[in-house]
This record gives structure tokens, C-alpha cells and sequence, in this order.
């Protein structure tokens, strides 16, 4: 309902996906510059704000459930990258890792 209405089809799915890979799938360093997310019919845009979007929108129960799946990936990208001290200071935490 939430993506029917509010953001599109399946994109809470493919963000969280898209969020795995990207916590998961690379061993080299990630810049913040780097295109993360993008789709034609979507735009851009980074997954886990996708993800902290929904969070925000979803009823209770299953914010969540998606809460567990996205801690989890988050406490795994915490151990794999540092504190950019150079970020903006105002931009969300997973911004400023590098």
C-alpha cells in the first residue's frame, strides 16, 4: 500500500537489495560521489534513504520488521568503514562513512 501510494511498486524491496550489495558486496572503498541507486522510472537516489524514508512512512509492525533487516546491514557497514570527518555535518550518518 505504502508504495502503491506514497513511493513506487517493489522499491522498498529492491532498496533494501540494492543496500545489501552495497554493504556486502565490495571490498574496496565506496565514495559518497559514486551512483548507488538508480533506476529510469525512479530517479536516483541512495538506497538506505529509501529505506529510512520507508521506515518514517510504514505502519508500525512492519517498520518494524524492515527496522531489523536494515540495523542489521547498517551495524555491518558501521564495522567496514570510519567517520568521514570531512562530511557534512548535517548529512545522514550513512553519508559519512567512507
Amino acid at each position: 500500500m505504502l508504495e502503491r501510494e506514497r513511493l513506487s511498486p517493489g522499491l522498498v524491496s529492491v532498496a533494501l537489495s540494492v543496500w545489501s550489495v552495497r554493504v556486502h558486496g565490495t571490498r574496496r572503498r565506496w565514495r559518497r560521489w559514486e551512483a548507488e541507486f538508480t533506476c529510469p522510472c525512479c530517479g536516483e537516489g541512495w538506497a538506505r534513504d529509501t529505506l529510512q524514508k520507508a521506515l518514517l512512512l510504514l505502519p508500525p509492525k512492519a517498520a518494524g520488521e524492515l527496522r531489523v533487516r536494515v540495523e542489521g546491514l547498517d551495524l555491518v557497514l558501521l564495522g567496514r568503514t570510519h567517520h568521514e570527518p570531512l562530511a557534512d555535518p548535517d548529512a545522514a550518518w550513512w553519508h559519512r562513512r567512507c
